[in-house]
């Protein structure tokens, strides 16, 4: 079992940054492919951005290349996703989740993941 809690979330102007964090608790953290999803109203939760085990791949999903970049601490237990350049159409609830991936495929299906946080809001005003 894993436990997920993101922070960092908030509001911010078109074209500020943000970074949210996501820290995990339970089995081992090094375990795990680490993904960030969103959700924006009245749309279905998308992926984002997803980093390997041991940080070495990433992958972003187009909508954020180039602006979002995801990294990981092991030590810390926390994977982190820094938001520049932020847009309106970022508006969402951001979702960390954890997929138990003993090899080095990054997956961008939600039904990969085992396991997910409770989700942080960031509002980008225009």
């Amino acid at each position: 079992q894993v436990q997920l809690v993101e922070s960092g979330g908030g509001l911010v102007q078109a074209g500020g940054s943000l970074r949210l964090s996501c820290a995990a608790s339970g089995r081992t953290f090094s375990h795990y492919v680490m993904g960030w999803f969103r959700q924006a109203p009245g749309k279905e939760r998308e992926f984002v951005s997803a980093i390997t085990r041991s940080g070495g791949s990433t992958n972003y999903a187009d909508s954020v290349k180039g602006r979002f970049t995801v990294s990981r601490d092991n030590a810390k237990n926390t994977v982190y996703l820094q938001m520049n350049s932020l847009k309106p159409e970022d508006t969402a609830v951001y979702y960390c989740a954890a997929d138990l991936n003993l090899g080095s495929i990054i997956y961008s299906q939600e039904y990969k993941y085992d396991y997910w946080g409770q989700g942080t809001q960031v509002t980008v005003s225009s």
